[in-house]
C-alpha cells in the first residue's frame, strides 16, 4: 500500500521536471522557428497529465484505503467515514486540492495539445510553454510547502476525521467543478500571453480563446451554484450567499469569465476590442488567482477557508505577482499592436458588448473592493471593520439591474450601426408582458415592498427578450422550421440568458416575500407560518455511521391535510468533536419550507425556527440552465472545428 504512494510521490516530482522542459524548450523553439524544438510540447503536455493522474490517484487510494502511514489521511479521514467522504476527503483539505488544482491545469494542457490542431505550430507551441509555467509554479508550491505525501513516524490505529460541514455530497462535488473554472481561465490567460509574445491577435485567435473561456465559465456556474446550494440547506442559515469572501473569491472571476466571454465575440466577428479583451483574459485569471490566495492564506476567515501558515500565502501572492504582473507589463509594452481594425457606430452590438464588459468589470471590483476593504483597514489604518451584505446588496444590484435592462436591447442590435428606436420596437411585446406581470404582483401583493415585482419585471424582461431575439432569427416563413436550424450557438445564448432572468427574479422574489418565524414549541403543539401548521411531535437521539443525531419529527400541514414529515437534526461528530445543522426542507416548485431544531430549553420545549422561502428552487434552475446554455453553445460545430482557423496561415485571417 504504502508502494503506491511513494510511486505517487516520485510521479508528482517528475511531472514538475517534465513541467520545467515544457516550459523553456517549445518558447524558445517558437522564438527561433525550430519545429522539432516546437514538436515537443505536445508529448510533454500528455506526459505531465499522465503523471500527475497518477499521482492523484495514488493518494486517493491511500484515502479510500485508509492509509493512516500519510499524515494527510491521519488529518483527514475516518475509517468509519462512508465511502464517498473518503473519496472528497482527498480534495477536502489544502495539500490534496491543490493536487486537484495541478491535476486541472495539467489536463486543460494536455487538451489543448489534443484539440489544438488547427492552431498555427508557433502560436500552439507558446500557449502550451505558458500553460507549463502555470504549472511549474504550482508543482514547486505543492512539492516545497504543501507536499502531501508526507508519513507519519508512527502510524496511528485511526485518523481526526474531514471537517463534518465538508461531509454532504454538495460540497463533495463542489470543488472539482470550480476548479476546473478557476484553471480553465488559465487557458485564457496562456493563450493571451503567447498572442502578446507572438505581437499578433486576429479573428482566428478570437475564435480559439472562446470555447476555452465558455467551458470554464460553465465549471464556475456549476460550482458556485453547488456551493451556494451546500450553504441553503447546510448551514442552517437558510440564505443562498452570505457575500463571505471565499464565496466572493469565486464570484469574482465568473464575472470576469462572462465579460472575456462577450468580448471575445468582438474579436472574432469585428477585429475589434483586442486590447481589452487580452486585458480581460489576464484578470480573469489573475482573479482566480487571488480567489487561491484568498482562500488558502489564513487572510480572511470564512466557512471553508483553508486556515493556513503565513508562509503558504507569501507563496501564493509571489506567484500571483509574478504571472499577472508579468503578463500586465508585457500588455503595456505590446498593447499599441494590437490596433483595431472594425469600426462601429455608438448605436450597434459592439457598443452593447462594451457597455456590458464595463458592467460587469465594475460590480467585479466593487465585489473585490469590499472584500479586501477589511483587511487594507487593518493594515494600514488599524481599525477592525467588518463589511457585510448590507455593502455588497447596495454596491453591486445597481450593476445587475442596468446590465439586466441593457441585456434583450443589446442582444438584438445588429453589428456595426443599428437604430435604438427600431430595435426596441421589436420587443414591445417582452416590454408589454413584463411590465403586466408586475403590475399584477404589485396590485396582489399588499404592504410589501417594491422588490419583488421589480425583480419579477425585470426577470420576465430578460426571459421574453432572449425568447424574442431567437423569433426574429427565423425570417417570415416557415418560422418553426427555421427555428430548429439556427445554429446551436444561438440557441445556447438565449438558453444562457433567460436562465439569468430566472435567476435574477428568484432572487428579489425570495428577498421579498420570505417569512421567517422563531420559537420555542412543546410537543404536539400546533403553530402556524405563513399559512401553514407545524407540529413538533417527538425528538429523538439516533446513531448515524459516524456522528450521534438530535433529529426532530415536524408535521407539515396545509389546511388540515398532512403534506410532509420533517427531519431537522443536530449533529454531533464525536471524532471532529463539532456539530453540525441539518435543515429539513419540503421542497415544492413555488416555495420550501425549511424548518431547523435548535437546543432544548429549560422549560422543556424546543427552539425551532421556520422559513417559507418562495422560488427558493428557480435560484439553481436559472443557474442549470445558464449552464445548459454554455454546454449547448460549446456543441456547436463552429466552436468544435474553430471554423475557417484550421487553414489559418501564420499571418493571421481576415475578419468574417
Amino acid at each position: 500500500m504504502s508502494m503506491i504512494t511513494e510511486l505517487g510521490h516520485f510521479a508528482l516530482i517528475l511531472a514538475f521536471m517534465v513541467a520545467v522542459v515544457q516550459m523553456i524548450v517549445p518558447m524558445v523553439g517558437a522564438q527561433k522557428r525550430w519545429s522539432g524544438w516546437m514538436a515537443v510540447a505536445e508529448p510533454a503536455a500528455n506526459a505531465q497529465f499522465l503523471l500527475t493522474a497518477f499521482s492523484f490517484a495514488a493518494l486517493t487510494w491511500a484515502f479510500v484505503t485508509s492509509d493512516f502511514s500519510l499524515r494527510l489521511v491521519v488529518l483527514n479521514s475516518h475509517s468509519a467515514k462512508p465511502m464517498l467522504y473518503k473519496i472528497s476527503g482527498t480534495w477536502g483539505n489544502h495539500e490534496g486540492s491543490m493536487l486537484l488544482w495541478v491535476l486541472i491545469v495539467t489536463l486543460f494542457g494536455a487538451m489543448a495539445a489534443w484539440f489544438g490542431g488547427n492552431l498555427p505550430p508557433g502560436l500552439r507551441a507558446r500557449v502550451l510553454s505558458v500553460q507549463s509555467a502555470i504549472a511549474v509554479a504550482f508543482f514547486a508550491f505543492i512539492l516545497f510547502t504543501s507536499n502531501p505525501f508526507l508519513r507519519m513516524a508512527v502510524p496511528p490505529f485511526d485518523g481526526q476525521d474531514l471537517n463534518p460541514l465538508l461531509q454532504d455530497p454538495g460540497l463533495a462535488f463542489h470543488p472539482p467543478f470550480l476548479y476546473l473554472g478557476y484553471v480553465g481561465l488559465s487557458m485564457s490567460f496562456s493563450f493571451a500571453v503567447a498572442a502578446l509574445i507572438e505581437g499578433r491577435v486576429d479573428a482566428a485567435w478570437g475564435r480559439w480563446v472562446r470555447p476555452w473561456t465558455l467551458a470554464a465559465w460553465v465549471f464556475l456556474t456549476i460550482g458556485i451554484a453547488l456551493g451556494s446550494w451546500w450553504a441553503y440547506y447546510e448551514l442552517g442559515w437558510g440564505g443562498f450567499w452570505f457575500w463571505d469572501p471565499v464565496e466572493n473569491a469565486s464570484f469574482m472571476p465568473w464575472l470576469l469569465a462572462a465579460a472575456l466571454l462577450h468580448s471575445a465575440i468582438v474579436v472574432e466577428k469585428r477585429e475589434a476590442l483586442k486590447s481589452w479583451t487580452i486585458l480581460l483574459a489576464i484578470l480573469a485569471f489573475g482573479f482566480s488567482l487571488i480567489g487561491t490566495f484568498i482562500v488558502r492564506s489564513g487572510l480572511l476567515t470564512s466557512v471553508h477557508a483553508f486556515a493556513n501558515d503565513p508562509e503558504r500565502g507569501v507563496f501564493i501572492l509571489i506567484i500571483l505577482a509574478f504571472f499577472t504582473g508579468g503578463a500586465l507589463t508585457l500588455f503595456a509594452a505590446r498593447a499599441q499592436e494590437m490596433e483595431a481594425k472594425g469600426v462601429f457606430g455608438i448605436v450597434s452590438r459592439e457598443s452593447a458588448l462594451v457597455v456590458n464588459n464595463i458592467l460587469l468589470a465594475v460590480s467585479c471590483f466593487v465585489v473585490f473592493f469590499g472584500t479586501m476593504w477589511p483587511i487594507v483597514a487593518e493594515m494600514f489604518f488599524d481599525r477592525k471593520l467588518s463589511v457585510g451584505p448590507p455593502f455588497f446588496n447596495a454596491a453591486f444590484t445597481p450593476f445587475m439591474v442596468l446590465l439586466g435592462l441593457a441585456l434583450p436591447i443589446g442582444s438584438m442590435l445588429p453589428w456595426k450601426r443599428g437604430r435604438l428606436g427600431r430595435t426596441a420596437w421589436s420587443l414591445r411585446y417582452a416590454f408589454v408582458l413584463s411590465v403586466s406581470l408586475a403590475l399584477l404582483v404589485w396590485a396582489m401583493q399588499t404592504g410589501q415592498s417594491t422588490l419583488g415585482p421589480a425583480g419579477l419585471f425585470l426577470g420576465a424582461w430578460v426571459v421574453s427578450g432572449a425568447v424574442m431575439d431567437l423569433w426574429s432569427r427565423t425570417g417570415r416563413k416557415g418560422r418553426l422550421a427555421r427555428l430548429a436550424r439556427l445554429p446551436r450557438a444561438d440557441w445556447g445564448k438565449a438558453v444562457a440568458h433567460a436562465g439569468l432572468g430566472i435567476t435574477i427574479f428568484a432572487v428579489a422574489g425570495l428577498t421579498a416575500w420570505e417569512k421567517e418565524d422563531i420559537r420555542v414549541v412543546q410537543f404536539n403543539e400546533p403553530f402556524e407560518v405563513g399559512g401553514y401548521t407545524l407540529t413538533l411531535e417527538m425528538v429523538e437521539r439516533v446513531p448515524g455511521p459516524n456522528y450521534i443525531s438530535t433529529m426532530g419529527f415536524v408535521r407539515l400541514e396545509d389546511d388540515g391535510r398532512e403534506i410532509a414529515l420533517l427531519r431537522p437534526e443536530k449533529r454531533d461528530y464525536p471524532v471532529a468533536r463539532m456539530p453540525t445543522t441539518e435543515a429539513a426542507i419540503d421542497y415544492r416548485l413555488m416555495r420550501d419550507v425549511y424548518v431547523v431544531i435548535g437546543d432544548q430549553q429549560n422549560n422543556g420545549g424546543w427552539t425551532v425556527r421556520t422559513y417559507i422561502k418562495p422560488f427558493a428552487n428557480w435560484i439553481w434552475g436559472g443557474c442549470i440552465l445558464m449552464a445548459l446554455g454554455g454546454f449547448i453553445s460549446l456543441s456547436d460545430r463552429r466552436f468544435r472545428v474553430a471554423a475557417g482557423a484550421r487553414k489559418a496561415p501564420q499571418g493571421g485571417v481576415p475578419a468574417e
